[in-house]
């Protein structure tokens, strides 16, 4: 087979003219800029690409094009419209919440009113005789499942063999209800449901051979938890109770059915609304009832709608696996939808439930704020109690997961937010000591790695944490439909029979964030090869410059912009990164280096063309001065956008010492990267206010000379007393201004100045051998 030469420029050319002139196109053979990459195919389309080799100093590096990148525009398409599609949620069907259901008889009849749901119950029993979750055993949803089937089918004295063999996996499996580690995943309510269960089947006459030992602690369970709670409190007002209406006992129907939602359920629970049906014969209970089984086929989810719950974890979802660029418009519907039904009492999993939960409450802050949103915090206050946070009222156990959402939600404080402060803190301590104590296990959900999740918040705090590394972690914690959430029942997605959790809990999210990071890491090491080889006919190594900091100084453009599109930008992030470097060690290595930066700063400001041509036979400062204006010339797009670049480097040179020198490269940084994307030059067009402008800049600059000077001085991001607390106040004003979006500055010119800065904060924040990990898990190693 033939193999062909493509020559790739250092930056790719865009559709803009101006842009055009600066792309230097190599002759054939020219190995100067170290952009020739040998490519192992007789076509040199880019579709067509299998196998490219990266030839540096006889040492080769074999890039695989892998078969994912067909596939992505399909899994695009198939994920945008499954978002298009969004309505009320989607959700498995509960076998416990179908048999409450089963049991009601008709309203003038004694035959069921919805024989759909028996049918449903017969077609879904197990092989071993239960029902429940077939793919993950939790005892106490196969024993609460099963048993409600049973007392179902015997409801209506039919299919006795399948009763029979539901009580044998029942009396087979008591045992296990015993087990002391099930109170970490216990069932919502399961200490007051499956009390009245058993009571009810020994009413029907069903031998579930207990014994009395074992009946007694049942009971004793339930009348401990039933005597904390306050009579009136399950009929005064919509609580977490009425989850667990059918275990309740001595219910005033007159003041529950006032609390009946729009739709006329109970908070939106089959189980519970069959129940209230039950004992009233409401007509809008009966109604919801009859919507849910005719969509779910007979069957019925353990609560529904789930329509606010679907659009928030979805955009989570997205926006974590790396993939939200992809789907901006469907995202705006989905937060614009949520934002709706936003108010200072929170949010809830479904809209029409007049009750909140700090889970979604959080979620939906977090989201909404980081997206523009005009939020306020005031919406978490009502889960405060005595310096605590809590989900519900009253909950004998706190949610790990409730805690996680509420510590990321706090991670994008604004300044004056004392409510959010409390939070952090809280959530903090609550999750450091989950984790030293290792109990990490959940109440509402089972993931594949909520410890690797909680770890990462922990140690990579919002304003550290770069976007493409959180990406490359998730993608080793994301369950995909393997993930099972915890309610009444287990509830999860299966492909295979229903629509489960469809959107929030997809495999093809996950398949897709795994192509979309493995085409990521195909062009970076494409980029990085470039941007080595450049250094090397630059000859920046004689400057200090070595082949580490080129690779760190990519990895951090390339962590923080990642779209394929904005090549530019990051490259001009690295490149300018890497001569500051240069630059700096020139100075720090003269003997008078206030002169040498006199006489540097005169002549990068004379005549640059001349400069240019004759840098590369001229001296040492000469061949830097020749690398500085080069880039320059490149980056800029006009005569203006140069002069302002160049008029940027001499500021920063004026004001360098060998202490800020780093620090204050980040205005460099930020200058390049917005000239690079044609957008400094739009400056004038826009209704800009000039004061907020600099003012970014003001906090850019304070914040990222503190960190590094924090570096140097030894200090964590997390020991450094009143530092710390100056630049805490000052990235919460950083991030007010940039999410707030109300100066007439474009968000991507906002978010750049956000990207700088968390990437000092980064490097400031982890210690060496965590950024290398970094480096190489998130541009070398596999995603598998």
């Amino acid at each position: 087979m033939q193999t062909s030469l493509l020559h790739f420029p250092l930056l790719r050319p865009t559709a803009k003219q101006w842009r055009q002139k600066f792309m230097y196109q190599p002759q054939v053979g020219d190995r100067r800029h170290g952009w020739i990459m040998k490519v192992s195919n007789e076509e040199a389309h880019e579709a067509s690409i299998k196998q490219v080799v990266l030839e540096v100093d006889g040492t080769k590096d074999v890039i695989s094009q892998k078969d994912e990148k067909k596939k992505m525009p399909q899994m695009i398409n198939d994920i945008r419209s499954m978002m298009r599609s969004i309505g009320d949620g989607e959700i498995s069907i509960s076998a416990y919440d179908t048999a409450w259901v089963a049991i009601v008889k008709k309203m003038d009849g004694d035959s069921p009113q919805f024989p759909s749901s028996i049918r449903w119950i017969i077609q879904n029993q197990l092989s071993d005789g239960s029902w429940g979750d077939e793919a993950f055993f939790l005892v106490q949803d196969r024993m609460i499942n099963t048993l409600a089937c049973v007392i179902a089918l015997k409801s209506w004295n039919i299919h006795e063999d399948e009763q029979e063999k539901g009580l044998s996996f029942i009396r087979e499996n008591w045992w296990r209800l015993e087990d002391e580690e099930l109170d970490d995943w216990m069932l919502g309510g399961f200490e007051i449901i499956f009390p009245r269960l058993l009571e009810m089947a020994v009413d029907l006459g069903l031998d579930v051979h207990c014994d009395e030992y074992a009946l007694r602690d049942v009971f004793a369970k339930r009348d401990q938890k039933l005597a904390r709670i306050p009579k009136d409190l399950l009929h005064n007002a919509h609580t977490s109770l009425l989850f667990s209406l059918e275990g309740m006992q001595d219910v005033d129907w007159k003041r529950i059915l006032k609390l009946r939602c729009p739709d006329g359920s109970i908070m939106s629970c089959p189980a519970s609304t069959a129940y209230a049906l039950m004992q009233t014969g409401d007509n809008k209970c009966l109604e919801f009832l009859d919507g849910i089984i005719k969509k779910f086929n007979g069957g019925a989810p353990t609560f529904y709608p789930i329509d606010l719950f679907e659009h928030l974890w979805l955009v989570d979802r997205l926006v974590r696996l790396g993939i939200s660029t992809y789907f901006t418009s469907e995202i705006k519907e989905c937060l614009e939808y949520v934002y709706r039904y936003w108010s200072d009492k929170g949010l809830f999993c479904t809209s029409d439930v007049p009750f909140s939960d700090i889970d979604d409450t959080a979620m939906g802050f977090r989201l909404l704020r980081l997206h523009g949103y005009h939020v306020s915090p005031r919406a978490l206050k009502q889960f405060e109690m005595d310096g605590e946070f809590f989900c519900f009222a009253r909950e004998s156990n706190k949610s790990l997961t409730c805690a996680y959402s509420l510590y990321r939600a706090c991670q994008v404080a604004f300044p004056g937010e004392d409510d959010l402060q409390r939070a952090e803190i809280f959530s903090h301590q609550f999750l450091h000591d989950r984790r030293d104590s290792h109990n990490l296990k959940d109440k509402w959900l089972i993931p594949k790695d909520l410890s690797g999740e909680v770890g990462y918040a922990l140690d990579m705090p919002w304003k550290a944490s770069l976007p493409r590394i959180e990406t490359r972690m998730y993608l080793e914690q994301y369950g995909g439909s393997n993930d099972v959430w915890i309610a009444k029942v287990l509830y999860r997605q299966v492909f295979q029979r229903y629509h489960m959790m469809y959107l929030i809990n997809n495999d093809i999210l996950l398949q897709a964030a795994k192509a979309d990071f493995s085409s990521f890491q195909r062009m970076c090491r494409l980029e990085l090869h470039g941007i080595k080889k450049w250094s090397k006919w630059k000859n920046l190594e004689m400057y200090g410059v070595s082949p580490k900091s080129v690779l760190q100084a990519y990895f951090l453009a390339a962590s923080s912009i990642f779209e394929p599109n904005r090549a530019t930008e990051r490259l001009g992030w690295a490149r300018t990164a890497v001569l500051a470097e240069a630059v700096s060690s020139h100075f720090r290595r003269s003997t008078s280096p206030d002169t040498t930066r006199e006489g540097f700063v005169s002549k990068l400001t004379g005549d640059r063309c001349n400069n240019i041509e004759s840098g590369a036979k001229g001296s040492t400062e000469s061949s830097l001065l020749h690398a500085l204006h080069e880039h320059i010339s490149f980056l800029s797009f006009d005569d203006a956008s140069s002069d302002n670049l160049c008029e940027s480097w001499k500021q920063w040179i004026v004001t360098w010492t060998s202490r800020d020198c780093q620090g204050n490269a980040a205005l460099l940084l930020v200058r390049a990267v917005e000239i690079c994307s044609g957008r400094h030059g739009c400056l004038t067009d826009q209704k800009l206010d000039l004061y907020k402008y600099s003012w970014l800049e003001h906090l850019t600059s304070s914040i990222c000379r503190k960190v590094c000077a924090r570096a140097q001085d030894g200090q964590s991001t997390e020991n450094a007393g009143d530092s710390n607390r100056q630049v805490d106040l000052q990235m919460k004003e950083l991030a007010r201004c940039v999410l707030k979006g109300d100066s007439g500055i474009s968000e991507p010119t906002r978010h750049t100045f956000l990207h700088v800065v968390k990437s000092f904060y980064y490097v400031a924040h982890c210690s060496p051998e965590t950024v290398d990990s970094h480096i190489s898990k998130v541009m070398f190693e596999d995603v598998i």
